[in-house]
């Protein structure tokens, strides 16, 4: 009799595990496209933030459709990729760096001493965000960026000014850094202090740096300098290595230097 009421027990919480199972299985094949949109609209939604677009309660898509001319360009010398070679489905809004940079195909390998971001593999071709005004003059271009911090990838996009010197902007759209330490790079706060900061010297080297501390008033380089998170030494030594290595020549100084050369509003 025990042992017939044991079985009975057993048997119906198999069976609520199996509904359950089910019912899990459904909903995460059901919310599935509302996620990816979701996520688009959040990557979206941070490019128009790193360019000083977003606005509150603003229709995201309609401003980013009106405001943001999007292109790929080949990171190796910085041209534009032709139609013919961006695979098929692959859009600046739906662009996925892990995929790209995985495939044979359209990735390749960074040599250990070049890669400063910790990636070892990047995508062959990037896209880029152009900001222009209502004249049609480029007011910003919209770099995404993607480094290695303490326990994550971290994702985000790196607005420079026309002068493709300045930045203008930075966000992260996606990390796993620690709440309340390497998480602040989320804080609006810390973003803001990268506004008006400048990425190259005079003659063109990457200079930008974040400190371990604060920038201290009358620091010659401090135009070059922003301050770090107290806590997150190597979040933000990550973020330091992410913005050196895609603005460097590994990254999009090839699209800089053609972009500076071909007259896009001044040269850095």
């Amino acid at each position: 009799m025990a042992s017939d009421s044991k079985s009975k027990i057993l048997l119906v919480t198999l069976a609520v595990c199996a509904v359950c199972a089910v019912l899990v299985s459904v909903a995460a094949v059901g919310l599935k496209p509302r996620q990816e949109v979701n996520q688009r609209l959040e990557k979206l939604r941070n490019i128009l933030d790193a360019g000083g677009l977003l606005r509150a309660g603003a229709d995201v898509p309609e401003i980013y459709n009106r405001r943001i001319e999007a292109d790929f360009i080949r990171l190796a010398d910085g041209a534009s990729m032709p139609e013919n070679g961006i695979p098929e489905g692959v859009t600046p809004e739906t662009f996925d760096f892990r995929r790209l940079a995985a495939n044979p195909e359209t990735g390749r390998t960074i040599e250990p001493k070049n890669d400063l971001a910790g990636l070892r593999r990047i995508p062959e071709f990037m896209p880029v965000y152009s900001v222009r005004d209502a004249a049609g003059k480029l007011s910003k271009v919209i770099l995404p960026v993607a480094g290695k911090g303490l326990w994550s990838t971290m994702f985000g996009f790196l607005a420079l000014d026309a002068d493709f010197r300045t930045i203008r902007g930075f966000t992260f759209y996606e990390h796993g850094e620690t709440p309340g330490l390497g998480g602040e790079i989320d804080n609006p706060r810390w973003q803001e202090k990268w506004q008006g900061k400048l990425a190259f010297s005079e003659d063109g080297q990457v200079m930008i740096e974040v400190l371990r501390g604060s920038v201290e008033a009358g620091d010659p380089l401090a135009p070059y300098r922003v301050d770090g998170i107290s806590g997150a030494t190597k979040t933000t030594q990550g973020v330091q290595g992410l913005v050196r290595f895609w603005l460097g020549g590994n990254g999009y100084g090839p699209f800089l230097d053609r972009a500076a050369e071909e007259g896009l509003n001044g040269a850095r």
